[in-house]
């Protein structure tokens, strides 16, 4: 799989030629590379990123939008995926914590004899993956489709209540049924 020639021209021309911004207080700056390739908001969307590929299209992001929240008792990521059945939607838990959902939306064939007077729906492969805290509860995660809305539900993990041990204060020791103190008091 070679290097797509969009993105070897787009790093050529990033490298190349300097992309001078100006601001009131700083007339001359340069970006950098890491400026150009980062999503400016939110930089962890490169996580969404194949290694070296451009960004995703809005086409491909549009297959499964998302929505992420946290309730007091888990993460819930809800993701448009309409038209999709469970056997087209892989999810998976990757060892450093990561979720990654993927799947396919298939584009219809053309029939011979008919005619599209429209074709708006989106097709193709997508992918989201999300870095889960850790108080996530990998073990236990609960995946609901209906009506086109996939919901992912990650339980947090409950934090045990450390338990307070008593421990009993032992009485003063007898030698010889004699008292340790008595026997002290003598000695001096």
């Amino acid at each position: 799989m070679g290097i797509p020639k969009k993105l070897i021209i787009c790093l050529f021309l990033a490298t190349t030629m300097a992309i001078q911004t100006t601001t009131a207080l700083m007339p001359y700056t340069r970006t950098s590379l890491w400026d150009l390739m980062l999503p400016p908001d939110d930089p962890f969307r490169i996580l969404e990123q194949t290694p070296l590929s451009s960004p995703k299209s809005i086409e491909t992001l549009a297959l499964a939008r998302c929505d992420w929240k946290e309730t007091p008792t888990s993460h819930v990521i809800t993701l448009d995926v309409p038209g999709l059945t469970k056997e087209d939607i892989k999810i998976e838990v990757e060892e450093n914590r990561v979720l990654r959902i993927g799947g396919e939306r298939k584009e219809e064939k053309e029939i011979e004899g008919e005619r599209w007077h429209r074709f708006e729906r989106i097709s193709g492969k997508f992918w989201r993956q999300f870095r889960l805290p850790e108080h996530a509860d990998l073990e236990r995660v609960k995946v609901h489709l209906e009506n086109g809305v996939l919901r992912i539900e990650v339980p947090k993990v409950v934090a045990e209540e450390k338990k307070r041990k008593v421990i009993d204060i032992a009485e003063e020791r007898k030698v010889g049924g004699e008292d340790i103190k008595a026997m002290k008091k003598d000695e001096m």
